[in-house]
């Protein structure tokens, strides 16, 4: 979207509201001045931080959408999360029990979403819900997202003719030095959601018994050895404090 349709959409939403200049500027900690540049188009004289306080006094929700002039990015990150995807399927099922589904869809009371890995274990009745993250970007959202999955996960396996005993959930994240840095960084708030690591998951995974709440990494491609493929994605030098993965 230009510069100048952004700003006078958000002028349309101030008039429609009733809401003058000042009005918007106090809700939002700006002066009036920034509210009228950004209504004006003048988006390169306004920081991220204003524009966005600015949008939610007027309750607008505003998505920043980078272009790559390589090609199209949505296709990149798409392509990445596919192989993050097929190495967490084959590293999953080399242990004997258990059936994944990718990508399966809900809509239970309004909420909606993709659980983006169920894994089944039918003689234990557990079932697994797997998040994969190719890079950690807001932690909150983050955490909240795979706990609403996880409460919503036992109706959706019921849609599956999978009636668990006990759901659990893990997060996958892409092996690399900023995720690593970006988890160090938010360790306690980690390991307060997610406090069973790459071990304690390997070991669940051979005979899920009890309730496992898991925070890994793996390598988002999959290698040919003779060993599960995420046995070896810990390889970053590791800071006091940080969450390991499998090794």
């Amino acid at each position: 979207m230009q510069d100048l349709a952004f700003g006078n959409r958000l002028r349309s939403v101030r008039v429609r509201l009733g809401m003058q200049q000042v009005e918007v500027a106090r809700r939002a900690g700006v002066s009036d001045g920034t509210v009228s540049r950004i209504e004006r188009g003048h988006l390169d004289s306004v920081s991220i931080r204003s524009l966005r306080a600015v949008a939610s006094a007027l309750e607008i929700r505003v998505d920043l959408t980078p272009r790559w002039r390589g090609g199209d990015l949505e296709r990149a990150v798409s392509a990445r999360h596919a192989r993050l995807a097929e190495t967490a399927i084959r590293w999953l099922t080399d242990h004997l029990g258990w059936a994944v589904r990718p990508e399966v869809s809900f809509s239970i009371y309004g909420e909606r979403g993709i659980i983006d890995l169920l894994a089944w274990h039918e003689a234990r009745r557990a079932l697994l819900v797997i998040e994969l993250k190719t890079e950690i970007v807001d932690v909150g959202e983050t955490i909240g997202t795979l706990d609403r999955k996880a409460r919503l996960a036992g109706a959706v396996a019921a849609d599956l003719g999978w009636a668990a005993d006990a759901v659990s959930v893990c997060l996958i994240v892409a092996d690399g030095r900023s995720n690593h840095r970006r988890l160090s960084d938010h360790a306690a708030t980690f390991r307060a959601a997610l406090p069973d690591d790459g071990r304690r998951l390997r070991g669940w995974l051979r005979d899920p018994i009890g309730r496992l709440l898991a925070l890994t990494f793996l390598p988002d491609r999959h290698r040919s050895t003779a060993r599960p493929t995420g046995s070896a994605s810990c390889r970053v030098r590791r800071r006091r404090g940080e969450l390991r993965g499998p090794r």
